[in-house]
């Protein structure tokens, strides 16, 4: 299955990401992490990349694309994937449905967590991160066992600076305009799934979960 996962920031992406990826065995693809294992392989596209980045430049399109196109081309995404941060523009989109035509295969479905900006907001400030592993946590909804210490790894958690209200509310605010029209792209395709994200984590996993299935 190939699926695009979507969601405002806070809206529980990570923690749902992981439980797919431990469910169906699908690659979790952010461009992130392709433009990281691109640089560090040093591949022309990843050596392109890298220019942009040092300049704390936005990487173009066609660059962004063709690293896209070379993770989707791996093994490992024989079987399907997961995308997370891609596309971000109908122009991606367009580009990625070009990609998969040329594949043989499509999207078969865009999972889109929707949560209420308040409550957003609420949950951003509130979020603390594992400095070693990355893992996320909440003050509130999803707290450590110990606190400001992460249950896998043990490493220290600590606040985002950017989690202030005012720089949260920026950007949702900038989330929600730039992915208004990609998700009526997809709507109008027939493969947009709402799933309501401020449901308990387990629930929004079976619903997430109930929807995948479907799609075998």
């Amino acid at each position: 299955m190939n699926i695009i996962f979507m969601g405002p920031p806070g809206a529980g992406k990570g923690t749902q990401a992981e439980r797919i990826v431990s469910e169906f065995h699908i690659p979790h693809i952010s461009t992130g992490d392709a433009f990281r294992a691109a640089m560090k392989e040093g591949t022309p596209l990843g050596v392109e990349a890298k220019k942009f980045v040092d300049q704390g430049l936005l990487v173009p399109d066609e660059i962004t694309v063709g690293i896209v196109r070379e993770r989707l081309h791996q093994a490992d995404c024989a079987q399907g994937f997961m995308l997370d941060g891609f596309p971000r523009t109908i122009s991606q989109a367009e580009s990625l449905d070009a990609i998969l035509e040329s594949m043989g295969t499509k999207i078969d479905a865009v999972i889109d967590l929707q949560v209420d900006r308040s409550f957003l907001l609420a949950r951003l400030t509130g979020r603390r991160i594992c400095k070693s592993c990355g893992s996320t946590y909440h003050v509130v909804f999803n707290p450590p066992a110990k606190e400001n210490v992460c249950d896998k790894c043990g490493g220290e958690l600590y606040q985002r600076s950017d989690d202030t209200e005012e720089k949260v509310g920026t950007r949702l605010d900038e989330y929600i305009n730039k992915t208004a029209p990609l998700l009526d792209y997809y709507d109008r395709q027939g493969i947009l799934r709402k799933v309501n994200g401020e449901q308990e984590i387990n629930t929004v996993t079976a619903e997430i979960n109930s929807i995948l299935r479907g799609l075998k």
